[in-house]
This record gives structure tokens, sequence and C-alpha cells, in this order.
């Protein structure tokens, strides 16, 4: 069992307190530097060697691949079959989670989660992370792998904070280490177009329900 440093706990409790007021979070340097980098190389010899496939939408038989909406690669991780940087970054997602439910009460059991690959001038238009007919998704997490991200790189999370207003939002670059959590049924969000290849592990934060 991983023992977490009192600054990670205060970490974990400061998401918790923010998914409390905002509904939303952004946190750097959830993970070390050293652990992002292993990450990248890993996501990035997945891609290369052709083992990530094209992401789709839709759950079931309304799964489908649509590029005008989508055009992501992704790659599901396996925990039992996890590296050792996987097993480490699932590790402080796993505290997270125990911290969530503790502060928060929200029955949360498993974390799902991918790598994402983003070429340049790849994206994901506005959407919800709950999917239709389900819901199990609860919070969404998107921890990024991108180092020396600079703001004319693109690829920001747009995450639209007003149901109602779409001039209402926050973006956010994927700079390495950050780590974005939102609330999965509120947040309607979108990826914008990168000029470089960005990098992601993207997961979500599941309870138990009728899907």
């Amino acid at each position: 069992m991983t023992t977490h440093e009192p600054s990670q706990l205060q970490t974990f409790e400061s998401i918790a307190e923010a998914l409390v007021r905002q509904g939303w979070s952004v946190t750097a340097d959830f993970i070390p530097a050293d652990l992002v980098r292993e990450l990248a190389d890993e996501a990035s010899e997945l891609l290369e060697a052709g083992k990530l496939r094209t992401a789709g939408i839709g759950i079931g038989d309304k799964h489908h691949i649509d590029p005008a909406i989508r055009s992501d690669q992704t790659r599901w991780l396996d925990p039992l079959a996890a590296s050792r940087p996987q097993r480490e970054c699932l590790s402080a997602f796993d505290a997270l989670r125990l911290t969530l439910n503790r502060e928060l009460q929200l029955g949360l059991f498993e974390l799902e989660a991918h790598f994402a690959a983003f070429p340049p001038g790849a994206f994901y238009r506005r959407h919800r992370d709950q999917q239709s007919g389900s819901n199990t998704r609860v919070v969404s997490c998107v921890l990024y792998l991108n180092t020396g991200w600079k703001a004319d790189d693109g690829g920001q999370l747009r995450l639209y904070l007003d149901r109602e207003q779409s001039a209402n939002y926050q973006d956010v670059p994927p700079e390495g280490g950050t780590l974005v959590c939102f609330m999965s049924e509120r947040f309607w969000h979108e990826v914008l177009p990168a000029r470089r290849l960005r990098l992601s592990l993207t997961g979500w934060f599941r309870r138990r329900g009728s899907v």
C-alpha cells in the first residue's frame, strides 16, 4: 500500500473543496515531473507502435466513430497489466478517490482510464462525459503529459461553466502534470485543436449504477 505525503493529502482535500465550491478544479503538479515524462514516453511508444485506436462516441450498440466530433486516439489502461509508472499514477488517483468519498460521499468505486493522443489538428467537439442512458461516471479527470507546452500550441480544454451560455468558459492549457477534475454530468466541455501532439491520461471515477 502506498503512503502519501501530507502535502499530497492536502492536494486531494483541495480538489474535494473545489468540487464542492464550483464543481471543477485545476491542480498543477498532481504527480512528479519524472513520472509525467515516463507516462508520456509510454503513450508515445504505444502511439508509434499503432496500439492506440481511433476513439468513438456513444456506448453499446450506439457506439460509432465520427471524425467530425472527435479525432483523437486512445488506449484503455488495464490495472492488472499496468507498468510501474501506471501503477504509481493509479495509486495517486485511488488516494484521491478515497478522499472524495470521505469528503463528498460520492460512492466512487473505481477509475476507468485511458491514454489519449491528439495529433496536430485533432479535436473533440463540445460534449458531456456522462453518457446517455448511464449514470455511472461521476467525476471526470484529465492528467496532462506534455512538456514545454506553449500558449500558441493550442489544445486547451474548454470547460463551459454555465449550462445556458457558451460564452462563460474556462480554458485550461494541457501542461504536463496538471490535473483537471470536474463533475461529469454537469459540465459541457471540448478539446480545442492543437498544433503539436497532445497527450493525456484521461479517466472517470465511477459509481455502481444502472449501466
